[in-house]
């Protein structure tokens, strides 16, 4: 017979007992039975060699089995199992064509394999034909006698057994009508079935527990092939829809979904075949268990390769990825459900225990780019707060009112972006990224407070150095006896107003009382540190103060100007004074006073430095007063310039204006000298006498009295003109230097005022008019 369209088959067990795994999978993928889900029924055909089972299933299913040729004789066709795809059954159906039983070429062997074949079967079919002859129904030695006992032994096997359908074909039926031949038939079947030994559990379990019992009739179809062929169209049409309720496939509580029909049939076989007793829900569980796995482990390895996931993985590892939570878990779902798809007919605890499995690869999988987003939110979040912070701070919000809302915000913010990277398919807890937010928030705030905080002692601290510092050093270097007290009083007014406007800037900050003291303290530290840093800075220069002082008070008078040293000056009362003022700077700068307490330091160093004959005395004394290294009453702490120090810079100070002293001196001496300079009364005199005669020409001719007088004009122009009296104030010598370099220029002067004197118009009006 040629093949049959849409007919496809395989040897699935040959001769020896070998299963076909390859090819039973290669026709499964061919006859797409993995696609039936439980929609699919599989028949297999029993009966003895040579009964025409090949023939039978051709023409009931449009198989292609191979037939015997009856010229040649009869022997043995199908060895082992073969199976076909039913033609044109709708749902997909599977018949299997087990070798025949009884037959001479298998010998003592025949009843070992009759019993696996038939073991087979019953476990994996829905309905079973027993091909049987018509002439052998009633015979105490049939042919399907040993057939029926070997099915029913071998039911036995089967733990919870599934209901099968036992289709009897009572083949080349003869005269004798169908009513009369079933109730044999039956009363056949019924006596096997009850002297087959049975397990304790079934004693008393009747035949219909197990089986569905149907019996149909076929003429001979070497004689009569149309009514064969028109009673196998009629058959056939039963097998349609076998699997509907009422259908013939009976129980289907045991069936395995079909794609682990390969798995589960092989199986089934290795169990057979090592002549162990075949537990079918145990099995049944197995094979969920197996197939399960290996769909999970399929939807696993698609779930890596997917394009979308790898797009997505490798977005998340640089950015922040929009609506993360929404794509992934519509990505996962799309896997489990597929999952749920290919496994919806296996056994349920089986399917959902390896889903859970399945979920919980996918989830570890997966978890590595969640962390990643909630990092990514993390970092996003930290900076808005970051800019966020800033601009309120620039804004003038307080810091505290500025810290609190941004973060009270942010935090809203972070938990609203963690809503959209939430994968529905876990129970991640995002609280422990959200507590390292919350702590990175606190770290930068307190970073920032940090900063503020030490700007804020910057700028007060410059603003102390500025209104203390310049004020101080002037105060230090004018020195006088209000001197530490009016450094007291300026310390204490700009230390107040200071710190006042410090508690006011950090009343906006979250700070504990006594921290906002330390601060103050801290501010007025500094103030005492910066007012003793000019005192140590000016007690380092002293000994330049002071000579810059005794200069400025020895040159000048009191209205501050320069000294002319006439000789009616008291240079010794000028240069006591002089010294007590630098004596007094020098008392200024020996300690430190911010403290108030009173010291001798003054009264110290003027009766011991300034009055030599009590210096003289003290001298001859051992308790010197300056031979000490402290103060009395004043701590080392304060203490500037120690007494030997003072003693010490007092003499070199003596040492360096003694010259300035001594100049001076000199030039009054010689400004006395140069203040005499007319000839004295007795010359004068003699002058008179001898130059009596020569006055009294001058008398007698009026024009020599005229050229005297214009020569005294000229000579009392040149006079004012040389300023001679302020020459000779310093001295002979330089008063002549000083007239001798402006002689000349005060003659040229004079001649020229003369001759512009002499062209001026004597008539102003016709001065005017020629102007005119």
């Amino acid at each position: 017979m040629g093949e049959a369209p849409d007919c496809c088959s395989v040897h699935l067990i040959d001769g020896d007992g070998t299963f076909n795994a390859a090819g039973l999978k290669k026709f499964i993928k061919e006859v797409k039975l993995r696609e039936c889900g439980l929609s699919y029924a599989v028949v297999s055909i029993m009966g003895p060699q040579s009964s025409g089972k090949s023939t039978l299933l051709n023409h009931l299913f449009h198989t292609d089995f191979k037939e015997m040729d009856a010229f040649k004789g009869r022997s043995q066709t199908t060895k082992g199992i073969w199976m076909a795809r039913c033609a044109g059954i709708e749902p997909c159906t599977i018949v299997m064509d087990l070798e025949g039983t009884d037959g001479r070429e298998r010998g003592e062997d025949d009843t070992a394999f009759e019993k696996q074949s038939a073991l087979f079967a019953l476990a994996v079919s829905d309905i079973v034909l027993i091909n049987m002859w018509c002439h052998d129904i009633g015979r105490e030695h049939a042919a399907n006698k040993p057939l029926l006992k070997t099915v029913f032994q071998v039911m036995m096997r089967l733990f919870s057994p599934r209901k099968t359908t036992l289709i009897f074909v009572i083949r080349d039926k003869t005269r004798t009508p169908l009513e009369n031949l079933e109730p044999v038939l039956r009363e056949d079947i019924q006596k096997i079935w009850d002297s087959v030994p049975k397990p304790e559990a079934h004693k008393e379990t009747p035949l219909s527990t197990f089986f569905n019992i149907e019996v149909v009739a076929f003429s001979s179809y070497e004689e009569k092939e149309e009514l064969f062929k028109e009673q196998a169209a009629n058959l056939r049409q039963r097998f349609y829809h076998s699997i509907a309720p009422g259908g013939l496939a009976g129980d289907r509580q045991g069936v395995v979904p079909a794609s682990g029909f390969s798995f589960s049939s092989e199986q089934i076989w290795k169990v057979i075949k090592e002549n162990r007793d075949l537990d079918l829900p145990a099995h049944k569980v197995m094979v969920a268990t197996v197939r399960c796995e290996e769909i999970a482990n399929e939807k696993y390895s698609a779930f890596v390769t997917n394009k979308d996931w790898c797009e997505l993985e490798e977005a998340v590892k640089s950015h922040l990825v929009p609506d993360f939570g929404k794509k992934l878990s519509s990505m996962l779902e799309t896997c489990i459900s597929s999952y749920d798809d290919d496994t919806t007919f296996f056994e349920d605890g089986v399917r959902t225990a390896k889903q859970k499995q399945l979920e919980e690869k996918l989830l570890q999988l997966v978890q590595a780019a969640y962390q990643l987003t909630l990092e990514h939110i993390r970092s996003e979040t930290l900076e808005k707060f970051n800019k966020a912070f800033d601009s309120a701070l620039s804004e003038g919000q307080g810091f505290s009112k500025a810290a609190i809302n941004c973060k009270t915000s942010i935090m809203k913010l972070f938990d609203e972006h963690c809503k959209g990277a939430v994968v529905k398919q876990a129970d991640w807890d995002p609280s422990k990224e959200r507590e390292k937010l919350s702590l990175d928030l606190d770290a930068h705030i307190s970073d920032v407070c940090n900063a503020k905080l030490s700007d804020l002692s910057t700028q007060y601290e410059s603003k102390l150095k500025e209104a203390l510092y310049g004020p101080v050093e002037a105060l230090l270097q004018a020195t006088n006896d209000e001197t530490w007290p009016s450094i007291r009083k300026l310390f204490k007014r700009e230390t107040e107003n200071v710190v006042a406007e410090c508690s006011a800037a950090l009343s906006g900050f979250d700070m504990k009382e006594q921290s906002k003291k330390d601060f103050s303290s801290k501010l007025e530290n500094y103030a005492i540190d910066l007012v003793e840093k000019v005192a140590k800075e000016e007690a380092g220069r002293v000994l330049y103060l002071m000579k810059e002082r005794f200069t400025s008070i020895f040159n000048h008078d009191s209205d501050q100007m320069p000294r002319v040293w006439s000789g009616k000056e008291d240079i010794r009362a000028i240069t006591k004074t002089a010294r007590l003022s630098c004596l007094q700077l020098l008392s200024v700068l020996a300690a430190i006073r911010l403290d108030g307490d009173a010291d001798k330091i003054q009264e110290t160093l003027i009766l011991t430095l300034l009055d030599p004959t009590k210096v003289a005395v003290k001298s001859s004394t051992s308790n010197d007063p300056l031979a000490l290294s402290t103060w009395e009453k004043v701590p080392a702490s304060r203490t500037l310039i120690t007494p030997v120090q003072c003693k010490s810079l007092w003499s070199q100070f003596q040492k360096e204006t003694e010259y300035t002293v001594t100049q001076a001196i000199s030039a009054q001496e010689a400004n006395k000298k140069s203040s005499n300079w007319l000839p004295p009364p007795w010359a004068i005199m003699a002058l008179f006498v001898l130059g009596f005669n020569e006055f009294v020409t001058l008398l007698r001719n009026p024009l020599y009295l005229i050229l005297i007088f214009v020569g005294y004009l000229l000579l009392k122009a040149l006079w004012v003109q040389l300023d001679v009296a302020s020459a000779f104030r310093n001295g002979f010598l330089s008063g002549m230097l000083s007239i001798s370099t402006k002689f000349i220029p005060a003659i040229l002067n004079l001649t020229r005022k003369l001759s512009e004197q002499g062209q001026t118009p004597n008539n102003p009006q016709i001065t005017h008019q020629h102007s005119s």
